[in-house]
């Protein structure tokens, strides 16, 4: 990803745990749809009607960050559980 050029105005953080939950919503007719539901809170993620590169672009990066995530989350855990046995 590239590098913001604005300042960020606003950030919403999203607490994962036991009720937070992925979906994909793939449709014959119309673009799928990813869901990432956080109890109260759902967030949806499509496109127009027409999808574009630039919508597999960026959904090509989110699943390039959140494989990085997925790898730091394991790097964490794993050193957490190497102290903790310490």
């Amino acid at each position: 990803m590239s590098r913001r050029r604005t300042p960020r105005t606003n950030a919403l953080r999203f607490v994962t745990g036991r009720s937070a939950r992925t979906l994909s919503h793939p449709y014959a007719l119309h673009p799928p749809v990813l869901g990432l539901d956080f109890g109260a809170v759902s967030v949806l993620i499509t496109t127009d009607s027409v999808i574009t590169t630039a919508d597999l672009c960026f959904a090509r990066q989110l699943a390039r960050q959140a494989a990085l995530y997925v790898l730091a989350l394991e790097r964490h855990l794993s050193a957490t559980r190497k102290e903790s046995a310490a």
